[in-house]
C-alpha cells in the first residue's frame, strides 16, 4: 500500500481544503494510505479529517519557522511517503523543497488558482514566481483543477510537460435535501413561498467580487420586488463594514440576508432558487458544482473553468460587468417555472455524469502511478 503525504497551507473552509478532504474520503478502499501535514493551525477541515481517522499534523511555520520546519522534516523521514502531494503555492514551494531534501518521495504539486488578483499579498506573488522558476527542479508532476489554470501558469514559466488537469469531484450523496427540509430552512431564513432567492457562496475576498454581485442585485431588485439575495461565506456578515456600505448604497439593503460562514452548505443551497458566481477569477469553482448537484440553475462569470463546468446548466456572462450579470440573472428568473427546473436538472445530470468523486480519485491515482513508475523505469 503506497503512502501519500499531503502538505497544505491551511485547513480552513476553501476550495483546495475541501478538495483534499473529498479525495482522501473517497480513497478509503483504495491502495493508497493518506496522511496530512498542515502548515498552520487547525481549522474546520482538520476536524473532518480527525473524525475520519486521517492522521493530521499541524506546523505553525509563521510563528516558529526553523523549529517547525525541522519538525516537518522529521515527520517526512519517519513516515517515509512514496508520494508527497502539495496544495497551493506556499505548500508547493516549502513542502516540495523539504520533501526533496528529506526523502526520495515523488513530489506532486497542486495548483488551485487561475491567476492572482488585486488584494493578493506580495508574499504570495513572490512565492508563485519562485514556484515558476523551480518547477523544473522540484515537482515530478503538477496537478490543477482547470485547464485555464494550466494555461495561465505555463504562460508565467511553469514547466508545461508536468501538468495534469484533474477537475474537482463532488460527493453527490451529500447533496440531497427534501422539499420539506427546503421549506423549513426557507422559513428559518425568513423567505416566503412567493420569494425568489438568488444566492452566492464564497469567502469575502477581491477574487470573489461580491461588489459585482451587490450591484447586479440592485439592478434585479428594481425590476422584481419579490427577489431576495442570500450571501454566505466567511466575512459575509453584519460585522463587515465595507459590505454594509455597499448594501446601504443599493437602497434595498433589507432584501439581503448575510449568513457568514456555514457548515450546512447543502441546506443553504436548498433555500435558493438561482445560484450566482460573480467572481473575477477562479480555477475550477467547487461551489458551482455543488449548486448544480442540488439542481440549481446557475449564472456564472466567464472565469477559469466555470463555463466548462456549467455546460448547459445556466448562463455565462463577462466578468466585472454588473449589468451583464444582472441581465443573466433576470433571464433565468423570468423563465417559466418548469424551464427553470429543467435547466437545473441539466446541470445536475452533468455533474453526475462527468464530475463524480470516484472519477477524480482515479485521476489522482493515475498521476501517482505515473510518477512512481518513472523511478522503476
Amino acid at each position: 500500500m503506497a503512502r501519500v503525504l499531503h502538505i497544505i497551507s491551511g485547513l480552513e473552509i476553501g476550495g483546495a481544503e475541501t478538495a483534499l478532504y473529498r479525495l482522501i474520503d473517497a480513497s478509503r478502499e483504495s491502495s493508497y494510505r493518506h496522511s496530512v501535514a498542515c502548515l498552520s493551525a487547525a481549522g474546520p477541515i482538520s476536524e473532518r479529517l480527525a473524525k475520519s481517522n486521517i492522521p493530521t499534523h499541524h506546523f505553525r511555520l509563521k510563528q516558529s519557522p526553523i523549529l517547525e520546519t525541522m519538525r516537518l522534516c522529521v515527520l517526512i523521514i519517519r513516515s517515509r511517503p512514496e508520494v508527497v502531494q502539495t496544495w497551493m503555492y506556499h505548500a508547493d514551494f516549502i513542502g516540495g523543497v523539504i520533501a526533496r531534501i528529506c526523502s526520495g518521495a515523488k513530489v506532486v504539486w497542486g495548483v488551485r488558482t487561475t491567476g492572482l488578483v488585486a488584494g493578493s499579498s506580495r508574499g504570495t506573488k513572490v512565492v508563485r514566481s519562485f514556484c515558476a522558476a523551480f518547477s523544473r527542479l522540484i515537482p515530478h508532476a503538477i496537478t490543477c483543477a482547470a485547464d485555464a489554470s494550466r494555461r495561465s501558469h505555463i504562460s508565467i514559466g511553469y514547466k508545461a510537460s508536468l501538468f495534469h488537469v484533474i477537475p474537482n469531484g463532488f460527493d453527490l450523496n451529500g447533496f440531497f435535501v427534501s422539499s420539506a427540509q427546503r421549506e423549513v430552512i426557507r422559513l428559518q431564513f425568513g423567505f416566503s413561498e412567493g420569494h425568489r432567492v438568488v444566492g452566492c457562496l464564497g469567502r469575502f475576498h477581491p477574487a470573489k467580487d461580491h461588489h459585482n454581485f451587490v450591484q447586479a442585485a440592485r439592478l434585479v431588485a428594481v425590476k422584481h420586488a419579490n427577489v431576495r439575495f442570500l450571501m454566505i461565506g466567511r466575512g459575509l456578515d453584519s460585522h463587515n463594514a465595507e459590505l454594509a456600505g455597499w448594501l446601504a448604497q443599493t437602497g434595498v439593503a433589507d432584501r439581503f440576508l448575510l449568513l457568514g460562514e456555514r457548515s450546512d452548505v447543502s441546506l443553504c443551497l436548498a433555500a435558493m432558487d438561482l445560484f450566482c458566481l460573480p467572481s473575477r477569477t477562479e480555477g475550477f469553482p467547487n461551489v458551482v458544482g455543488e449548486a448544480m448537484a442540488m439542481g440549481l440553475p446557475c449564472v456564472v462569470t466567464d472565469v477559469g473553468d466555470a463555463s466548462f463546468l456549467l455546460g448547459d446548466g445556466g448562463a455565462v456572462v463577462p466578468k466585472e460587468d454588473s449589468q451583464a450579470l444582472a441581465s443573466g440573472l433576470l433571464r433565468i428568473l423570468e423563465m417559466p417555472y418548469q424551464e427553470r427546473v429543467d435547466l437545473g436538472a441539466k446541470g445536475k445530470a452533468r455533474v453526475r455524469a462527468e464530475f463524480s468523486m470516484e472519477r477524480t480519485r482515479e485521476r489522482f491515482e493515475a498521476v501517482y502511478r505515473h510518477v512512481l513508475a518513472k523511478e522503476r523505469s
